[in-house]
């Protein structure tokens, strides 16, 4: 029987336990990850406004491993050895004879003071934290921002943050208590939301426009303090800071012999293979594909790419076809509590659909499918 090790509990990491079993009922499986839940962090939006909980967005999946026929080993991946035959964790080694890399990404925090930032994508805690806040200020500044990691273009979680911008803007408004607050969004980038197409950032901006919302862009970021943001450009003062920096590789592989992209992502090709390594594949954030520089980190991507690893690494084990490639595409609906904005681009066009509450809708019913498969 062969045996196939998987790295991570997220979007990548699930998809690929499915796409397995979709296509061989017999290969054996094992997970490898801290905590046996996934925590849907798209949903993490909707915390502020009490629209969503942690108990809302937290499944836990005893009960989908036990239907899928997997093994959950809980542990902290620290490195690799035998060419990545076996995986080592702090509780035990984990021998395979194929492996797939889906531990996402690790965000860039070297900022002097991006400790007073709070980053709303590193999970859960993030959201409520904000939410606290935002519950305790009587008035003042919140400022909402993102940036990238400059050596590798798709690296970079910025839609959350248009969400996080016009969702508190539209709480504030609901409670009555706009006026007092002074919402600003900044990015070194000069036309931040590009990636999702030139049509789409233009509606972005004009949105905050409308909404009141000063802008702070194209100015290289210099630090942070408890109360402001300091840019090449200038700095502004703040009494709350949003701030998602760009992504890079888990720190375990700076214990492996893994190749590495500028960005510090796993080297990867069109079929998911980690370059020179043998039945070893990455998929979501943390590897680097060939693609477009718009080429988004988001769920449905990785989603896509773990699909094409499991069906690659399977034809490799069992002497098929290991051509299978993914789509690049983005599909997101910006959402603002109660509408949302659809975007969709592909490498031949792009969409945008403007803001309705009917996409605000799609959006909590997508949740309520993409969860139900692992609860």
């Amino acid at each position: 029987m062969k045996n196939i090790t998987i790295i991570g509990a997220g979007f990548a990491a699930l998809s690929a336990v499915r796409a397995l079993r979709q296509h061989d009922k017999s290969v054996a499986i094992t997970v490898i990850a801290p905590r046996a839940e996934l925590h849907y962090l798209p949903g993490i939006i909707w915390i502020p406004n009490g629209l969503r909980t942690r108990e809302d967005l937290t499944v836990p999946l005893a009960n989908f491993f036990k239907r899928m026929d997997v093994k959950f080993h809980q542990g902290n991946v620290t490195g690799l050895r035998d060419g990545g035959r076996i995986v080592e964790t702090d509780q035990g080694d984990v021998a395979n004879d194929g492996l797939i890399i889906a531990s996402g990404g690790r965000f860039i925090k070297k900022l002097p003071g991006i400790e007073h930032a709070i980053t709303p994508c590193e999970g859960i805690s993030a959201a409520e934290k904000i939410r606290d806040r935002l519950k305790e200020m009587q008035g003042g500044t919140i400022a909402v921002g993102f940036a990238g990691n400059p050596n590798e273009p798709s690296a970079m979680r910025g839609g959350p943050m248009f969400e996080f911008l016009f969702g508190i803007d539209t709480l504030l408004r609901q409670q009555n208590r706009r006026d007092k607050f002074h919402l600003v969004f900044f990015s070194p980038a000069p036309q931040p939301g590009n990636r999702l197409g030139p049509k789409a950032m233009s509606g972005l901006l004009s949105e905050m426009g409308k909404r009141e919302i000063e802008t702070h862009l194209g100015h290289k970021m210099k630090s942070f303090t408890a109360e402001k943001v300091t840019t090449e450009g200038g700095e502004f003062n703040a009494d709350l800071i949003l701030f998602m920096p760009g992504m890079t590789g888990n720190l375990w592989f700076d214990n492996t012999t893994l190749p590495r992209s500028a960005g510090g992502l796993l080297q990867a090709n069109q079929h998911c293979k980690v370059d020179g390594w043998d039945k070893v594949y990455v998929a979501g954030d943390s590897g680097s594909f060939p693609g477009p520089d718009w080429m988004p980190k988001q769920a449905h991507m990785a989603d896509l790419q773990a699909e094409a690893a499991a069906k690659n690494l399977l034809g490799e084990l069992n002497g098929g076809s290991t051509n299978a490639t993914f789509k690049v595409e983005l599909v997101c609906i910006v959402d603002s509590v109660n509408k949302g904005t659809l975007v969709a681009r592909t490498e031949k066009r792009s969409l945008v659909l403007p803001s309705c509450r009917v996409f605000h809708w799609m959006k909590r019913g997508f949740e309520w499918w993409y969860l139900r498969q692992y609860r």
